[in-house]
């Protein structure tokens, strides 16, 4: 057993803005973010978007009592997420199941919309939470669950560097059915080198003039 003689419970995260390269991930507002945040929410692929997912607003107003009660959550804990090309809020995340006195904090109920999502700003928004979990919070263990079925988020988990710790079975109800959860983690060991890869992958010069990468952040990840 390693004992940590100086460990003491991490603080909360707070509702602090992130600054990165391509976006900004900022405490969600209703205001500020609502009609924005329903373009993106539910643009065409919609379905797909939320098939997985506790929410599935149907219309505007379901959509703003969901982003009212969402706004307030300490935990979940969300965000929205700004394309700082655009300055248009294209996406959310949570920051959620927070354990200070583990050390063990959760990212998780993602909708990365269409302008974003599979781009280096959706990539970066990742980067900007797990960075803010283990070097300003100080956490050791960063945590990303999906149901089992959903073969597209099992592969970003493991793109972005998480570790497949296997499937809970009936680990809980969702829209009334079953859910198997996938549990990936990494760990505060794991961090320096993943955010070498990260870093490498998000500088500009790792992008074609059409914004497309010349190297992937798995093959970077394996080198550093």
């Amino acid at each position: 057993m390693n004992k940590l003689n100086d460990w003491r419970p991490r603080p909360r995260p707070g509702r602090v803005i992130l600054e990165g390269r391509y976006c900004r991930v900022e405490p969600l507002d209703p205001v500020r973010h609502g009609g924005q945040l329903f373009a993106a929410s539910m643009a065409p692929g919609a379905e797909d978007r939320f098939r997985y997912l506790f929410d599935s607003p149907q219309d505007r107003a379901a959509f703003d009592g969901w982003l009212a009660r969402a706004a307030v959550s300490e935990d979940p804990m969300f965000y929205g997420v700004i394309d700082l090309s655009s300055q248009r809020c294209e996406g959310r995340q949570a920051l959620m199941r927070i354990t200070p006195e583990h050390g063990v904090i959760e990212i998780g109920s993602i909708l990365w919309g269409p302008a974003i999502a599979r781009t280096r700003i959706a990539t970066e928004a990742l980067f900007l939470f797990a960075r803010y979990a283990f070097e300003e919070l100080g956490y050791r263990r960063f945590e990303w669950k999906c149901d089992a079925r959903n073969e597209p988020s099992m592969r970003a988990a493991r793109r972005f560097g998480f570790t497949y710790e296997g499937a809970f079975r009936q680990h809980m109800l969702v829209k009334g059915q079953n859910r198997d959860t996938a549990w990936f983690a990494m760990v505060d060991i794991d961090w320096p080198s993943i955010r070498r890869a990260f870093e490498q992958w998000l500088a500009p010069t790792n992008f074609d003039p059409g914004g497309q990468q010349k190297v992937r952040l798995g093959d970077l990840r394996r080198l550093a």
